[in-house]
């Protein structure tokens, strides 16, 4: 299906460019997301005649998008969760905790504008990069634990093996092998 783009697609388009996509993802996604017109002489009429609105609409989106990723630069965010000794998660980081930790933070985002390819299921430090409009990114940092003063341990081993260079797999089993509270309780009671 040939639709006519009303927003910058990535991978697929700039505004106003007349594209070929798959009638599924044009029905299910560009048309009722209101990002595409199907492409036909009355549509194109119409997209012509509302072309300087359309263009204006979506450069205020994109600097209220570069607003946010300036906003959003060098933030942190720790995450408490409940872990077993070796460091896995009993559950999973989803984007969805992400946006509710950010938005408790007063960061006005959604689940799809996080770029999490999988649920994070592990203690540790991690980058997420943040998709604020098409082009514009923002990596922000999770650090994962499983309690404040653990979070702080994380973070510090994390900063060491950064400036040691040690790569990653080596700080994930360093991070592993921090005490936990429960640990050290449970040592002071033997």
């Amino acid at each position: 299906m040939k639709v006519i783009l009303l927003e910058r697609i990535e991978k697929l388009g700039k505004t106003g460019d007349v594209v070929e996509v798959k009638n599924g993802y044009a029905r299910n996604f560009l048309l009722s997301q209101k990002k595409a017109l199907r492409s036909n002489k009355e549509n194109m009429a119409l997209f012509e005649a509302q072309k300087k609105e359309i263009e204006a609409r979506n450069a205020e989106t994109l600097k209220d998008a570069q607003e946010m990723a300036k906003k959003m630069e060098g933030i942190s965010l720790i995450l408490i969760r409940q872990a077993s000794e070796q460091g896995q998660l009993y559950g999973s980081v989803t984007g969805r905790d992400i946006v509710s930790e950010l938005k408790d933070k007063g960061y006005s985002v959604s689940r799809s504008q996080v770029d999490l390819t999988r649920p994070i299921k592990d203690i540790g430090v991690f980058s997420v990069k943040m998709i604020l409009y098409p082009d514009v990114y923002q990596d922000i940092e999770i650090t994962i634990a499983r309690s404040e003063a653990d979070a702080k341990k994380v973070l510090n081993a994390h900063k060491k093996a950064l400036e040691t260079k040690a790569d990653e797999q080596e700080v994930k089993e360093e991070v592993k092998e921090l005490p936990t509270e429960e640990s050290k309780e449970e040592s002071k009671e033997a």
